[in-house]
């Protein structure tokens, strides 16, 4: 395994000083974020797409510093019904065609979630039965049948036509693909081509043992994100895991996104390292830093220094 830093946290700095940063760090590689709800600027796929010069240039300040494009990360909500949908599949499919003309064989998004029924305007996250009411069974079929997998066989299309050779899916909340269940659904209509983003972090706060996951997943898992969540003592034992809160309210929730070691400690880390490599997989693992319990330079410093110490070369 080797390991990489999703660039999203380094928005701020600009190509170049990302770059060196992500030298100074010590890492291999680098997850590029761009589209989508990525503010990062690294990634302007529609300039890069349209001169050939600008992408030599591109990957020529890449390769100079040793550094290589695990992925290309366009996550958003290709799904959604009205204008951040449009501009999430435009961002998606410019996206696709990058890494073609950059060589780079995986792209890191989300399944995407529609609404519940045609001319709905809100995203719906069925999630607790669809017993009551009965009609929540056609609504999670119709955004099953009617609407995500269409959307994802035109997917799988344009990456054969691009050269994309995997497409790795965050196991993320509001997403229809949220866990390996979900993903062998997709996966099961559109082919092999789909895999999943193994992120533990979500299913730590979802009460699922990632572990267990990958044991399920097995050639399934297509990227591993290093991202840790802690469930936070005393607050989840009052109200439960189902959280309302935005992530800035730290303090108040019942779970938050930690750096890796500051929710499970690294003998969790060696042991699903451990078995993931065993399953199979020897890739890219990057890190995802979104600890706002403490600065970002020091999450991603001991982050880092935890993933070292914990993946499975």
């Amino acid at each position: 395994m080797k390991l990489s830093i999703c660039t999203d946290c380094m928005g701020e700095l600009s190509f170049t000083e990302m770059l060196d940063k992500c030298v100074s760090l010590g890492v291999e590689g680098i997850e590029m974020t761009g589209g989508g709800w990525s503010s990062a600027p690294h990634v302007r796929a529609g300039e890069l797409l349209s001169d050939a010069g600008k992408r030599r240039s591109f990957l020529k300040e890449i390769e100079a510093r040793g550094l290589s494009i695990a992925a290309l990360n366009c996550s958003g909500n290709p799904l959604d019904p009205g204008a951040l949908g449009a501009k999430h599949r435009k961002d998606t499919e410019d996206t696709l065609r990058l890494a073609g003309e950059l060589g780079v064989k995986k792209v890191v998004m989300m399944s995407g979630l529609p609404p519940a029924a045609p001319g709905d305007t809100i995203p719906n996250w069925i999630t607790y039965t669809v017993s009551w009411p009965a009609s929540l069974k056609d609504a999670l079929d119709y955004q099953w049948n009617d609407v995500a997998i269409p959307y994802w066989h035109g997917l799988v299309r344009l990456a054969d036509e691009a050269g994309v050779e995997r497409f790795a899916l965050e196991n993320f909340s509001s997403m229809l693909v949220w866990n390996p269940e979900t993903l062998f659904r997709l996966r099961d209509a559109v082919g092999p081509k789909v895999g999943l983003n193994l992120d533990p972090s979500h299913l730590f706060w979802m009460g699922a043992d990632p572990i267990a996951a990958a044991r399920a997943l097995g050639p399934a898992i297509h990227h591993v994100h290093g991202k840790d969540a802690r469930i936070e003592r005393g607050l989840a034992a009052v109200n439960g895991l189902l959280e309302t809160k935005p992530v800035e309210d730290t303090v108040r929730r019942a779970w938050n996104y930690v750096a890796v070691g500051a929710g499970h400690d690294l003998q969790w880390w060696k042991e699903f390292f451990s078995v993931v490599r065993m399953l199979g997989y020897n890739d890219w693992v990057s890190l995802e830093m979104e600890d706002l319990t403490m600065s970002v330079e020091a999450g991603i410093q001991s982050s880092i220094s935890a993933l070292q110490a914990a993946i499975s070369r």
